[in-house]
């Protein structure tokens, strides 16, 4: 997700992270002892890849130190963001595509200039107990100015086929919206999240598009079989493993 967002042109990545997220940390810094038995065993390779990964972007760290919800984290970020539109990427559900998913919401923000949401399309009943979907007014093929958006609404209920996944593309003004979402839920012992947040800004009158990814799949390694499901077909375009894969799996005749 990281690459993903460099390459649709991201140069500062924000990670907010918990207590218990350290590794996420060392995986984006330098490691100067590993590099140095690296480059004493000659192993080139794997030395550039480490030094590569540290030098993608310019990366700033910030602890959520409670749990309080995504829109809540989002307003940790707040102060470095600043006033400008910004990019959020969970690490537990993404899409692949062609353009990637970043540079589709970074072109659909350059044509409406509004908040951006990532969207599948999708007709499973199940799909609504799991997302949120929105509903509204369809202004070009597969893109709704959206005039609500309801959460998990289940069968039956969703206003459209259009489901909310990872990815999403704010204006500033989101952080005004979250902070005024903060007395119904925060202060009343709830969580607070972004969605929270975006119905804020419809109600305020603001403008808020939903955009179908194209060329897309979506993971979701929320579940266990989802999580498998990823690995496997992301190791099956791997250079470094594909082919032992593949090999593996042919085996097993299944």
């Amino acid at each position: 997700m990281v690459e993903e967002a460099v390459e649709a042109g991201c140069e500062q990545v924000i990670l907010v992270t918990g207590w218990h997220k350290r590794a996420i940390e060392d995986h984006f810094d330098r490691h100067f002892e590993l590099e140095a038995r690296l480059e004493k065993d000659g192993k080139v390779k794997e030395l550039e890849e480490i030094r590569r990964i540290s030098d993608l972007a310019d990366f700033v760290y910030v602890r959520q130190k409670e749990a309080l919800g995504n829109g809540h984290a989002l307003l940790c970020a707040r102060e470095i963001v600043g006033d400008e539109p910004f990019v959020v990427l969970w690490g537990d559900d993404f899409i692949t595509a062609s353009p990637s998913r970043t540079k589709q919401m970074i072109d659909a923000y350059e044509k409406y200039g509004t908040t951006i949401l990532s969207a599948i399309l999708t007709s499973n009943p199940e799909d609504t107990r799991k997302y949120g979907f929105v509903g509204g007014k369809e202004v070009d093929k597969g893109v709704i100015e959206v005039d609500q958006f309801i959460e998990k609404p289940g069968p039956g209920n969703a206003p459209s086929n259009f489901a909310i996944v990872s990815g999403y593309l704010f204006t500033p003004d989101i952080f005004e919206a979250l902070s005024a979402a903060i007395p119904e839920t925060i202060e009343k012992g709830q969580e607070l999240y972004y969605v929270d947040g975006v119905n804020k800004l419809l109600a305020q009158g603001k403008k808020v598009h939903a955009v179908e990814i194209k060329n897309a799949k979506y993971y979701d390694c929320g579940s266990k079989i989802g999580y498998l499901k990823t690995v496997i077909d992301h190791g099956l375009t791997h250079e470094d493993v594909n082919r032992e894969l593949r090999a593996y799996l042919k085996s097993l005749k299944l």
